[in-house]
């Protein structure tokens, strides 16, 4: 083949199409799994969409990822919704992000924020600190990282936070104390507003669907139940776990590094570092009963739950009812045997973590393996916390570029 793309969820797909789109046949997609769309697959369960990984939206301000995919889903099977989001904190049932919305609190808490602001680090100029903790404390002020942001993170990521980097945390907006207090007196949210302002979700499907019908478009190309265990940088080819060998000009990996058994001709020092990769894996988990909120998910720093995440299905899929969790994977025990739920589902890879080494890992990796014409891509295939969106315009991009 010219091409082999491996994996068939978001990125992978993309590729694989945008290839087919610019007139490329000799394009084929392997998949480990017996559906394509990843981490962003659905079922049904109580008779409505569950999204397997978790919460996934399509960001309505990201016009271009907007616009390839609705011309495998258009734009009349899809609800605009403007995002409700909403943090428990304090016993205060709040709007996010935090610093936008103390002024949804008591008078007391209000001011206490607001003095931890006031002399956050970033705040009175002093110089940036290299620790994850440090950082947090310098950014967003004492109370906001101790109450909300360190012990999210803890449940959401890693037990031990100072292995996390913080060369990922920029994308976070500064909290001013001017904005801070100019929301508590007018009450309203001032400053940046986070990500996913606007989103979509489909009126009658989980987010899989959408990877699916894209999955269809090109399915003489994808051979199912068929998982890539090694490649040869020499020959240019891909072994299978059933033997089957594959080989290509070009190959295109969105699976996690870790997977490979054997990456024949990379650089001993290399495949050592690919070690250094980290990843936490998550929980989803359903439950029947619907939440009195108007909110699509809310955030839970509190340690004592399990879960760092729940997802309201009842106010963004019509027509069900419950509402799903996310937790780490290690904190699942702490889940009574009668909580309740119906259905759970974990997915071993969920978010790549941000750990100091990483940033060096993934540029000596993919900068190596694309002299010899193999390109990874993806959440996995890069090793970044991207969202579907983001990931869309990556792979339409790589497929223009090669």
């Amino acid at each position: 083949m010219k091409y082999i793309v491996l994996g068939a969820g978001p990125a992978g797909l993309v590729v694989a199409n945008r290839l087919k789109q610019l007139g490329k046949d000799s394009v084929i997609v392997l998949e480990c799994g017996r559906e394509a769309g990843g981490l962003c697959r659905s079922s049904v369960v109580d008779n409505a969409p569950f999204d397997i990984g978790g919460g996934h939206f399509l960001d309505a301000d990201n016009i271009k990822a907007v616009n390839f995919l609705f011309k495998y889903m258009p734009a009349e099977e899809w609800d605009l919704y403007e995002r409700d989001s909403r943090i428990l904190i304090n016993g205060y049932f709040i709007n996010s992000p935090v610093e936008a919305n103390i002024w949804q609190m008591g008078l007391d808490e209000q001011i206490e924020y607001l003095k931890s602001i006031a002399i956050a680090g970033c705040n009175l100029g002093h110089k940036m600190p290299n620790r994850f903790i440090d950082w947090i404390d310098w950014k967003l002020g004492k109370k906001i990282a101790s109450e909300y942001m360190l012990p999210y993170n803890k449940k959401m990521f890693a037990d031990e936070l100072n292995e996390l980097g913080t060369y990922w945390l920029d994308k976070l907006p500064n909290v001013s104390f001017e904005e801070t207090l100019r929301s508590c007196l007018t009450h309203r949210a001032c400053g940046k507003q986070p990500g996913h302002a606007r989103f979509y979700y489909p009126k009658k499907y989980g987010f899989g669907e959408v990877w699916i019908r894209m999955a269809d478009s090109i399915r003489s190309c994808i051979y199912y139940g068929t998982r890539a265990q090694s490649i040869d940088f020499i020959e240019k080819k891909v072994k299978t776990t059933d033997g089957e060998i594959y080989s290509a000009d070009i190959i295109i990996s969105t699976i996690p590094w870790r997977e490979f058994k054997e990456l024949k001709g990379m650089p001993n020092n290399l495949i050592t570092s690919i070690l250094k990769l980290k990843h936490s894996s998550i929980e989803t988990r359903y439950f029947a009963e619907n939440m009195d909120t108007q909110a699509q998910w809310i955030y839970y720093p509190d340690q004592r739950l399990p879960y760092h995440r729940i997802l309201v299905r009842h106010n963004f899929c019509p027509h069900s009812k419950g509402y799903w969790t996310e937790t780490r994977k290690e904190r699942t025990p702490m889940f009574s045997s009668n909580s309740g739920e119906t259905f759970t589902y974990v997915n071993e890879y969920a978010y790549p973590l941000n750990t100091i080494e990483k940033p060096a890992v993934m540029k000596n990796l993919l900068g190596w393996c694309e002299k010899h014409q193999v390109y990874g891509l993806g959440r996995w295939g890069e090793h970044q916390h991207y969202n579907s969106d983001v990931v869309v315009n990556l792979a339409s991009s790589l497929a223009e570029r090669l």
